[in-house]
Protein backbone atom coordinates (compact mmCIF):
# COMPACT_ATOMS: atom_id res chain seq x y z
CA UNK A 1 0.00 0.00 0.00
CA UNK A 2 3.21 2.35 0.61
CA UNK A 3 4.39 2.03 -2.47
CA UNK A 4 0.80 2.45 -4.23
CA UNK A 5 0.39 5.85 -2.17
CA UNK A 6 4.10 7.06 -3.46
CA UNK A 7 2.96 7.30 -6.58
CA UNK A 8 0.28 10.15 -5.44
CA UNK A 9 2.57 11.69 -2.69
CA UNK A 10 5.79 12.21 -5.40
CA UNK A 11 3.64 14.38 -7.80
CA UNK A 12 3.49 16.76 -4.65
CA UNK A 13 6.53 17.14 -4.15
CA UNK A 14 8.21 17.59 -7.30
CA UNK A 15 4.91 20.66 -7.82
CA UNK A 16 6.07 22.10 -4.75
CA UNK A 17 9.69 22.28 -6.06
CA UNK A 18 8.84 23.57 -9.66
CA UNK A 19 10.41 26.96 -10.51
CA UNK A 20 8.64 30.13 -11.55
CA UNK A 21 9.13 32.13 -15.12
CA UNK A 22 6.61 35.18 -13.55
CA UNK A 23 8.93 37.95 -14.14
CA UNK A 24 9.51 40.21 -10.54
CA UNK A 25 6.94 42.75 -10.22
CA UNK A 26 7.81 46.83 -10.27
CA UNK A 27 5.68 49.44 -9.28
CA UNK A 28 5.71 51.79 -12.15
CA UNK A 29 6.55 55.80 -11.47
CA UNK A 30 3.63 58.07 -10.48
CA UNK A 31 3.75 60.84 -12.88
CA UNK A 32 2.48 63.03 -10.63
CA UNK A 33 4.10 66.02 -8.87
CA UNK A 34 5.09 65.75 -5.40
CA UNK A 35 2.66 68.82 -4.21
CA UNK A 36 -0.76 70.35 -5.31
CA UNK A 37 -0.87 73.09 -7.95
CA UNK A 38 -1.10 76.51 -6.08
CA UNK A 39 -4.03 78.43 -7.12
CA UNK A 40 -3.73 82.06 -8.44
CA UNK A 41 -4.36 84.84 -5.72
CA UNK A 42 -5.04 82.09 -2.69
CA UNK A 43 -3.00 80.62 -0.20
CA UNK A 44 -0.71 77.63 -0.79
CA UNK A 45 -2.04 74.21 -0.11
CA UNK A 46 -0.79 72.47 2.90
CA UNK A 47 1.07 68.96 1.52
CA UNK A 48 1.58 67.45 5.09
CA UNK A 49 0.04 64.12 6.16
CA UNK A 50 -3.51 64.75 7.29
CA UNK A 51 -4.38 63.13 11.07
CA UNK A 52 -7.23 61.58 9.39
CA UNK A 53 -7.13 61.52 5.69
CA UNK A 54 -10.34 61.57 3.64
CA UNK A 55 -10.19 58.38 2.63
CA UNK A 56 -10.77 57.29 5.87
CA UNK A 57 -13.69 59.64 7.31
CA UNK A 58 -17.08 57.76 7.14
CA UNK A 59 -19.81 58.98 5.11
CA UNK A 60 -21.48 59.52 7.95
CA UNK A 61 -19.25 62.00 9.60
CA UNK A 62 -18.93 63.52 6.40
CA UNK A 63 -23.25 64.11 5.75
CA UNK A 64 -24.60 65.73 8.60
CA UNK A 65 -28.38 65.81 6.92
CA UNK A 66 -30.00 62.90 8.44
CA UNK A 67 -32.43 62.57 5.41
CA UNK A 68 -29.89 62.56 3.27
CA UNK A 69 -27.80 59.58 5.68
CA UNK A 70 -31.25 57.61 5.00
CA UNK A 71 -30.82 57.80 1.65
CA UNK A 72 -27.72 56.57 1.48
CA UNK A 73 -28.33 54.15 3.82
CA UNK A 74 -31.35 53.04 1.22
CA UNK A 75 -29.16 52.92 -1.98
CA UNK A 76 -26.34 50.66 -0.50
CA UNK A 77 -29.21 47.95 0.21
CA UNK A 78 -31.38 48.51 -3.00
CA UNK A 79 -28.97 50.43 -5.84
CA UNK A 80 -28.62 47.72 -8.76
CA UNK A 81 -25.18 49.18 -10.15
CA UNK A 82 -23.97 48.57 -6.57
CA UNK A 83 -25.41 44.84 -6.33
CA UNK A 84 -23.37 44.04 -9.76
CA UNK A 85 -20.74 45.14 -8.26
CA UNK A 86 -21.11 42.95 -5.53
CA UNK A 87 -22.17 39.71 -7.68
CA UNK A 88 -18.77 40.45 -9.72
CA UNK A 89 -16.23 40.04 -6.43
CA UNK A 90 -18.36 36.84 -5.70
CA UNK A 91 -17.54 35.55 -9.31
CA UNK A 92 -13.62 36.58 -9.70
CA UNK A 93 -13.12 34.50 -5.89
CA UNK A 94 -14.88 31.78 -7.13
CA UNK A 95 -13.05 31.66 -10.60
CA UNK A 96 -9.61 32.59 -8.21
CA UNK A 97 -10.62 29.30 -5.88
CA UNK A 98 -11.38 26.90 -9.33
CA UNK A 99 -7.52 27.87 -10.62
CA UNK A 100 -6.01 27.58 -6.91
CA UNK A 101 -7.18 23.88 -6.65
CA UNK A 102 -5.65 23.41 -10.01
CA UNK A 103 -2.31 23.50 -7.97
CA UNK A 104 -3.74 20.26 -6.42
CA UNK A 105 -4.46 16.72 -7.77
CA UNK A 106 -8.05 15.62 -7.65
CA UNK A 107 -8.08 12.23 -5.93
CA UNK A 108 -11.30 9.80 -7.11
CA UNK A 109 -12.66 6.58 -6.10
CA UNK A 110 -14.07 4.72 -8.50
CA UNK A 111 -15.79 1.13 -7.97
CA UNK A 112 -17.01 -0.18 -10.99
CA UNK A 113 -18.40 -3.85 -12.00
CA UNK A 114 -19.07 -5.18 -15.66
CA UNK A 115 -21.00 -8.11 -16.60
CA UNK A 116 -21.55 -9.17 -20.22
CA UNK A 117 -22.44 -12.53 -22.92
CA UNK A 118 -20.90 -12.30 -25.89
CA UNK A 119 -23.06 -14.63 -27.96
CA UNK A 120 -21.18 -16.76 -30.08
CA UNK A 121 -17.89 -18.28 -28.88
CA UNK A 122 -14.03 -18.17 -30.67
CA UNK A 123 -14.70 -17.48 -34.30
CA UNK A 124 -18.07 -17.98 -34.31
CA UNK A 125 -18.00 -21.34 -33.22
CA UNK A 126 -19.22 -22.79 -30.26
CA UNK A 127 -21.36 -21.76 -27.36
CA UNK A 128 -22.07 -18.36 -25.68
CA UNK A 129 -19.87 -17.43 -22.92
CA UNK A 130 -20.34 -14.62 -19.93
CA UNK A 131 -17.49 -12.64 -18.61
CA UNK A 132 -17.94 -10.27 -16.05
CA UNK A 133 -15.25 -8.37 -13.63
CA UNK A 134 -15.48 -5.76 -10.43
CA UNK A 135 -13.09 -3.24 -9.26
CA UNK A 136 -12.71 -1.19 -6.64
CA UNK A 137 -9.57 1.88 -7.69
CA UNK A 138 -8.45 5.56 -5.98
CA UNK A 139 -6.47 7.31 -8.18
CA UNK A 140 -5.49 10.66 -10.29
CA UNK A 141 -6.06 11.54 -13.31
CA UNK A 142 -4.49 14.19 -15.73
CA UNK A 143 -2.57 16.05 -12.81
CA UNK A 144 0.10 18.52 -14.69
CA UNK A 145 3.21 19.03 -12.79
CA UNK A 146 3.86 22.04 -12.26
CA UNK A 147 7.05 22.46 -12.99
CA UNK A 148 7.35 26.36 -14.57
CA UNK A 149 4.94 28.13 -12.41
CA UNK A 150 2.12 28.05 -15.44
CA UNK A 151 -0.45 26.93 -12.96
CA UNK A 152 1.24 29.03 -9.67
CA UNK A 153 1.14 32.32 -12.73
CA UNK A 154 -2.47 32.10 -13.59
CA UNK A 155 -3.50 30.96 -9.85
CA UNK A 156 -1.70 34.74 -8.99
CA UNK A 157 -3.28 36.56 -12.54
CA UNK A 158 -6.82 35.13 -10.42
CA UNK A 159 -6.20 35.92 -7.16
CA UNK A 160 -5.17 39.84 -8.73
CA UNK A 161 -8.24 40.18 -10.86
CA UNK A 162 -10.43 39.34 -7.65
CA UNK A 163 -8.47 42.27 -5.73
CA UNK A 164 -9.03 44.12 -8.44
CA UNK A 165 -12.94 43.43 -8.68
CA UNK A 166 -12.78 44.45 -4.89
CA UNK A 167 -11.67 47.56 -5.42
CA UNK A 168 -14.38 48.35 -8.16
CA UNK A 169 -16.46 47.50 -5.77
CA UNK A 170 -15.24 50.32 -3.56
CA UNK A 171 -15.09 52.77 -6.18
CA UNK A 172 -19.13 51.99 -7.16
CA UNK A 173 -19.68 52.54 -3.79
CA UNK A 174 -17.74 55.84 -3.26
CA UNK A 175 -19.28 56.85 -6.22
CA UNK A 176 -23.01 55.70 -5.34
CA UNK A 177 -22.62 57.98 -2.15
CA UNK A 178 -21.50 60.77 -3.92
CA UNK A 179 -24.54 60.02 -6.49
CA UNK A 180 -26.99 60.10 -4.03
CA UNK A 181 -25.79 63.31 -2.17
CA UNK A 182 -25.43 65.10 -5.44
CA UNK A 183 -29.04 64.11 -6.95
CA UNK A 184 -30.34 64.87 -3.00
CA UNK A 185 -28.82 68.75 -3.09
CA UNK A 186 -29.85 68.90 -6.67
CA UNK A 187 -33.44 68.36 -5.35
CA UNK A 188 -33.00 70.76 -2.43
CA UNK A 189 -31.73 73.46 -4.85
CA UNK A 190 -34.27 73.06 -7.14
CA UNK A 191 -36.54 73.28 -4.37
CA UNK A 192 -35.05 76.40 -2.96
CA UNK A 193 -35.10 78.23 -7.11
CA UNK A 194 -38.26 77.06 -7.28
CA UNK A 195 -39.59 79.20 -4.34
CA UNK A 196 -38.10 81.82 -5.12
CA UNK A 197 -39.44 82.08 -8.42
CA UNK A 198 -42.79 81.78 -7.44
CA UNK A 199 -42.51 84.91 -4.85
CA UNK A 200 -40.87 86.37 -7.50
CA UNK A 201 -44.08 85.47 -9.40
CA UNK A 202 -46.45 86.77 -7.13
CA UNK A 203 -44.73 89.83 -6.60
CA UNK A 204 -44.55 90.50 -10.88
CA UNK A 205 -48.54 89.80 -10.25
CA UNK A 206 -49.26 92.40 -8.02
CA UNK A 207 -47.43 94.74 -10.26
CA UNK A 208 -48.78 93.97 -13.30
CA UNK A 209 -52.47 94.28 -11.57
CA UNK A 210 -51.14 97.79 -9.71
CA UNK A 211 -49.94 98.85 -13.30
CA UNK A 212 -53.01 97.94 -14.70
CA UNK A 213 -55.11 99.66 -12.24
CA UNK A 214 -52.75 103.02 -13.15
CA UNK A 215 -53.45 102.15 -17.05
CA UNK A 216 -56.95 102.14 -16.75
CA UNK A 217 -56.97 105.24 -14.80
CA UNK A 218 -54.63 107.03 -17.21
CA UNK A 219 -51.56 107.28 -15.30
CA UNK A 220 -49.76 104.75 -16.77
CA UNK A 221 -48.87 103.64 -20.35
CA UNK A 222 -49.42 101.07 -22.35
CA UNK A 223 -45.81 100.66 -22.16
CA UNK A 224 -45.97 99.98 -18.72
CA UNK A 225 -48.30 97.95 -18.66
CA UNK A 226 -46.82 95.68 -21.71
CA UNK A 227 -43.37 95.49 -19.39
CA UNK A 228 -45.65 94.48 -16.31
CA UNK A 229 -46.80 91.53 -18.41
CA UNK A 230 -43.84 90.54 -20.20
CA UNK A 231 -42.31 89.44 -16.72
CA UNK A 232 -45.50 87.96 -15.18
CA UNK A 233 -45.47 85.45 -18.25
CA UNK A 234 -41.41 85.10 -17.80
CA UNK A 235 -42.06 84.24 -14.26
CA UNK A 236 -44.55 81.72 -15.37
CA UNK A 237 -42.53 80.34 -17.96
CA UNK A 238 -39.24 80.24 -15.21
CA UNK A 239 -41.60 78.21 -12.45
CA UNK A 240 -43.14 75.53 -15.01
CA UNK A 241 -39.34 75.26 -15.66
CA UNK A 242 -38.29 74.63 -12.41
CA UNK A 243 -41.30 72.56 -11.40
CA UNK A 244 -39.59 70.28 -14.48
CA UNK A 245 -36.53 70.51 -12.74
CA UNK A 246 -37.69 69.50 -9.49
CA UNK A 247 -39.75 66.10 -11.35
CA UNK A 248 -36.44 65.25 -13.11
CA UNK A 249 -34.29 65.70 -10.31
CA UNK A 250 -36.76 63.36 -8.11
CA UNK A 251 -36.77 60.42 -10.71
CA UNK A 252 -32.90 60.85 -10.67
CA UNK A 253 -32.87 60.26 -6.79
CA UNK A 254 -35.07 57.45 -7.14
CA UNK A 255 -33.35 55.83 -9.32
CA UNK A 256 -30.13 55.52 -7.77
CA UNK A 257 -31.80 54.50 -4.79
CA UNK A 258 -32.86 51.34 -6.85
CA UNK A 259 -36.72 52.05 -5.28
CA UNK A 260 -38.96 54.49 -3.99
CA UNK A 261 -38.55 57.04 -1.46
CA UNK A 262 -39.42 55.47 1.49
CA UNK A 263 -42.69 56.77 3.16
CA UNK A 264 -40.61 56.87 7.00
CA UNK A 265 -37.75 59.60 6.38
CA UNK A 266 -36.63 62.18 7.84
CA UNK A 267 -38.09 65.59 7.23
CA UNK A 268 -36.16 67.40 4.59
CA UNK A 269 -34.30 70.94 6.06
CA UNK A 270 -33.95 74.17 4.99
CA UNK A 271 -30.69 75.10 3.45
CA UNK A 272 -27.55 74.11 6.32
CA UNK A 273 -23.76 75.67 5.01
CA UNK A 274 -22.71 72.73 7.19
CA UNK A 275 -24.36 69.99 5.84
CA UNK A 276 -21.15 68.04 4.74
CA UNK A 277 -17.73 68.57 6.65
CA UNK A 278 -16.35 71.53 5.41
CA UNK A 279 -12.61 71.03 6.76
CA UNK A 280 -11.12 68.02 4.45
CA UNK A 281 -7.60 67.51 4.77
CA UNK A 282 -5.69 67.02 1.19
CA UNK A 283 -2.98 65.63 2.10
CA UNK A 284 -0.30 64.18 0.09
CA UNK A 285 -0.38 63.55 -3.94
CA UNK A 286 1.67 59.92 -3.13
CA UNK A 287 -1.41 59.14 -0.74
CA UNK A 288 -3.78 58.95 -3.84
CA UNK A 289 -2.07 55.61 -4.60
CA UNK A 290 -2.81 53.74 -1.45
CA UNK A 291 -6.34 55.60 -0.85
CA UNK A 292 -8.17 55.60 -4.46
CA UNK A 293 -9.48 52.84 -5.23
CA UNK A 294 -9.58 52.85 -9.01
CA UNK A 295 -5.74 53.48 -8.47
CA UNK A 296 -5.35 50.15 -6.75
CA UNK A 297 -7.55 48.35 -9.14
CA UNK A 298 -5.49 49.26 -12.12
CA UNK A 299 -2.40 48.56 -10.19
CA UNK A 300 -3.75 44.84 -9.82
CA UNK A 301 -4.91 44.31 -13.02
CA UNK A 302 -1.12 45.10 -14.34
CA UNK A 303 -0.16 42.89 -11.38
CA UNK A 304 -2.66 40.16 -13.16
CA UNK A 305 -1.10 40.92 -16.49
CA UNK A 306 2.76 40.42 -15.27
CA UNK A 307 1.51 37.01 -13.91
CA UNK A 308 -0.07 36.34 -17.17
CA UNK A 309 3.91 36.84 -18.64
CA UNK A 310 4.76 33.44 -16.45
CA UNK A 311 1.83 31.54 -17.64
CA UNK A 312 3.14 32.14 -21.76
CA UNK A 313 6.94 31.94 -20.60
CA UNK A 314 5.94 28.45 -19.50
CA UNK A 315 4.60 27.20 -22.68
CA UNK A 316 7.77 26.57 -24.15
CA UNK A 317 9.01 24.14 -21.70
CA UNK A 318 7.10 20.94 -21.73
CA UNK A 319 3.85 19.99 -19.70
CA UNK A 320 4.74 16.92 -17.40
CA UNK A 321 0.91 14.92 -16.77
CA UNK A 322 0.30 11.92 -14.73
CA UNK A 323 -2.00 9.87 -14.62
CA UNK A 324 -2.25 7.32 -11.57
CA UNK A 325 -4.52 4.79 -9.78
CA UNK A 326 -4.14 1.97 -7.26
CA UNK A 327 -7.26 -0.56 -6.46
CA UNK A 328 -7.80 -3.91 -6.47
CA UNK A 329 -10.10 -6.27 -9.28
CA UNK A 330 -11.30 -9.38 -9.74
CA UNK A 331 -14.03 -11.97 -11.66
CA UNK A 332 -15.89 -12.44 -8.74
CA UNK A 333 -17.54 -9.49 -6.19
CA UNK A 334 -16.26 -12.72 -3.31
CA UNK A 335 -12.44 -12.07 -4.38
CA UNK A 336 -12.54 -8.49 -4.82
CA UNK A 337 -10.39 -8.14 -2.26
CA UNK A 338 -8.44 -11.41 -1.78
CA UNK A 339 -5.03 -11.60 -2.18
CA UNK A 340 -3.36 -11.13 -5.52
CA UNK A 341 -6.49 -9.02 -6.38
CA UNK A 342 -4.45 -5.57 -6.08
CA UNK A 343 -4.20 -3.87 -9.52
CA UNK A 344 -2.31 -0.26 -10.49
CA UNK A 345 -1.46 1.73 -12.80
CA UNK A 346 0.93 4.54 -13.34
CA UNK A 347 0.85 6.55 -16.82
CA UNK A 348 3.55 9.44 -16.93
CA UNK A 349 3.36 11.84 -20.39
CA UNK A 350 5.41 14.59 -21.56
CA UNK A 351 4.19 17.51 -24.19
CA UNK A 352 6.54 19.63 -25.62
CA UNK A 353 5.32 21.71 -28.72
CA UNK A 354 8.58 22.04 -30.11
CA UNK A 355 6.82 22.57 -33.87
CA UNK A 356 4.35 25.22 -32.00
CA UNK A 357 7.26 27.73 -31.04
CA UNK A 358 6.62 30.63 -33.38
CA UNK A 359 3.14 30.36 -32.24
CA UNK A 360 4.03 30.52 -28.48
CA UNK A 361 6.45 33.56 -29.09
CA UNK A 362 3.95 35.91 -30.91
CA UNK A 363 1.36 34.88 -28.17
CA UNK A 364 4.32 35.79 -25.30
CA UNK A 365 4.77 39.16 -27.31
CA UNK A 366 0.89 39.65 -27.25
CA UNK A 367 0.93 39.18 -23.65
CA UNK A 368 3.59 41.42 -22.99
CA UNK A 369 2.10 43.97 -24.67
CA UNK A 370 -0.83 44.12 -22.93
CA UNK A 371 1.23 44.27 -19.88
CA UNK A 372 2.98 47.43 -21.27
CA UNK A 373 -0.71 48.50 -21.90
CA UNK A 374 -1.36 48.12 -17.81
CA UNK A 375 1.33 50.25 -17.55
CA UNK A 376 -0.02 53.06 -19.38
CA UNK A 377 -3.29 52.95 -17.39
CA UNK A 378 -2.21 52.57 -14.02
CA UNK A 379 -0.45 56.07 -14.73
CA UNK A 380 -3.40 57.36 -16.34
CA UNK A 381 -5.57 56.33 -13.70
CA UNK A 382 -3.23 57.93 -11.12
CA UNK A 383 -3.01 61.04 -13.64
CA UNK A 384 -6.62 61.47 -13.67
CA UNK A 385 -7.30 61.20 -9.98
CA UNK A 386 -4.61 63.60 -9.08
CA UNK A 387 -6.72 65.75 -11.52
CA UNK A 388 -9.46 65.56 -9.92
CA UNK A 389 -8.12 66.45 -6.57
CA UNK A 390 -6.28 69.53 -8.11
CA UNK A 391 -9.26 70.75 -9.83
CA UNK A 392 -11.60 70.54 -6.61
CA UNK A 393 -9.01 72.49 -4.76
CA UNK A 394 -8.77 74.82 -7.42
CA UNK A 395 -12.32 75.46 -7.50
CA UNK A 396 -12.90 75.29 -3.55
CA UNK A 397 -11.27 78.72 -2.80
CA UNK A 398 -13.16 80.56 -6.04
CA UNK A 399 -16.57 79.13 -5.04
CA UNK A 400 -16.14 80.62 -1.62
CA UNK A 401 -15.28 84.00 -2.83
CA UNK A 402 -18.44 84.17 -5.44
CA UNK A 403 -20.67 82.73 -2.25
CA UNK A 404 -19.28 85.79 -0.43
CA UNK A 405 -19.87 88.28 -3.23
CA UNK A 406 -23.06 86.75 -4.15
CA UNK A 407 -24.21 87.11 -0.55
CA UNK A 408 -23.42 90.77 -0.44
CA UNK A 409 -24.88 92.01 -3.99
CA UNK A 410 -28.08 90.10 -2.76
CA UNK A 411 -28.02 92.41 0.28
CA UNK A 412 -27.62 95.68 -1.87
CA UNK A 413 -30.15 94.54 -4.25
CA UNK A 414 -32.90 93.85 -1.68
CA UNK A 415 -32.40 97.12 -0.47
CA UNK A 416 -32.78 98.75 -4.07
CA UNK A 417 -35.94 96.91 -4.49
CA UNK A 418 -37.55 97.83 -1.01
CA UNK A 419 -36.59 101.60 -1.49
CA UNK A 420 -37.76 101.67 -5.16
CA UNK A 421 -41.20 99.63 -4.31
CA UNK A 422 -41.76 102.30 -1.76
CA UNK A 423 -40.99 105.00 -4.30
CA UNK A 424 -43.19 103.37 -6.62
CA UNK A 425 -45.79 103.39 -3.60
CA UNK A 426 -45.85 107.19 -3.27
CA UNK A 427 -45.94 107.78 -6.45
CA UNK A 428 -42.03 108.36 -7.23
CA UNK A 429 -40.80 105.83 -8.93
CA UNK A 430 -42.12 104.53 -12.17
CA UNK A 431 -43.56 100.62 -13.00
CA UNK A 432 -40.34 100.10 -14.82
CA UNK A 433 -37.91 100.98 -12.16
CA UNK A 434 -40.01 98.46 -9.99
CA UNK A 435 -39.33 95.74 -12.76
CA UNK A 436 -36.21 96.58 -13.16
CA UNK A 437 -35.38 96.35 -9.32
CA UNK A 438 -37.65 93.40 -9.08
CA UNK A 439 -35.54 91.05 -11.83
CA UNK A 440 -31.72 92.20 -10.72
CA UNK A 441 -33.05 90.92 -7.34
CA UNK A 442 -34.69 87.31 -8.57
CA UNK A 443 -31.72 87.03 -10.54
CA UNK A 444 -29.63 87.75 -7.52
CA UNK A 445 -31.52 85.50 -5.20
CA UNK A 446 -31.05 82.71 -7.91
CA UNK A 447 -27.22 83.36 -8.31
CA UNK A 448 -26.61 82.96 -4.27
CA UNK A 449 -28.51 79.40 -4.50
CA UNK A 450 -26.18 78.37 -7.14
CA UNK A 451 -23.04 79.55 -5.29
CA UNK A 452 -24.31 77.91 -2.02
CA UNK A 453 -24.89 74.35 -3.89
CA UNK A 454 -22.10 74.89 -5.74
CA UNK A 455 -19.40 75.25 -2.85
CA UNK A 456 -21.80 71.83 -1.27
CA UNK A 457 -20.93 70.01 -4.67
CA UNK A 458 -17.33 70.86 -4.88
CA UNK A 459 -17.09 69.67 -1.04
CA UNK A 460 -18.80 66.27 -2.22
CA UNK A 461 -16.39 65.88 -5.06
CA UNK A 462 -13.44 66.89 -3.04
CA UNK A 463 -14.52 63.92 -0.32
CA UNK A 464 -14.71 61.78 -3.58
CA UNK A 465 -11.65 62.73 -5.12
CA UNK A 466 -9.60 61.64 -2.11
CA UNK A 467 -11.04 58.34 -1.68
CA UNK A 468 -13.65 58.93 0.54
CA UNK A 469 -17.12 57.05 0.77
CA UNK A 470 -16.62 53.15 1.13
CA UNK A 471 -16.50 53.72 4.43
CA UNK A 472 -19.76 53.92 6.50
CA UNK A 473 -17.81 55.32 9.88
CA UNK A 474 -14.72 57.45 10.15
CA UNK A 475 -11.88 54.87 10.08
CA UNK A 476 -9.50 55.32 13.44
CA UNK A 477 -5.64 55.00 13.12
CA UNK A 478 -4.50 52.42 15.06
CA UNK A 479 -1.68 53.11 17.31
CA UNK A 480 1.91 51.90 16.81
CA UNK A 481 3.52 49.51 19.05
CA UNK A 482 6.74 50.95 20.51
CA UNK A 483 9.89 49.11 20.28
Amino acid sequence: MNRHCSFIIAPLLLALAGCTLMPNYHQPVAPISTSWPESSGHGQIPTNAAPVPAADIGWREFFRDERLQQLIEVALTNNLDLRMAMFNVEQTQALYRVQRNQLIPTVDVNANGTRQRIAFGYAGTGAGSTFQEYNVNLGVASYELDLFGRIRSLKRQALETYFATAEAQKSAQMALVAQVAAAYLTEREVTEQLAVTRQTLKAAQDTYDLTRNRYQAGVASQFDLNAAQTQLQTARTDEAGYEQQLAQADDALVFLLGCPLPKKLAAARPFDPHICLSDIPAGLPSDLLQRRPDVLEAEHQLKAANANIGAARAVFFPTVTLTANAGTASTTLQGLFAPGSAAWLFSPQIVWPIFSMNTAWNELQAVKAANRIEVANYQKTIQAAFKEVADSLAIRDTVLTQLSANRTTVEAVQQNYDLTQARFDNGVASSLDVLAAQQNLYFARQNLIISQYSRLFNLINLYQALGGGWSEHTVQEQPTSSR
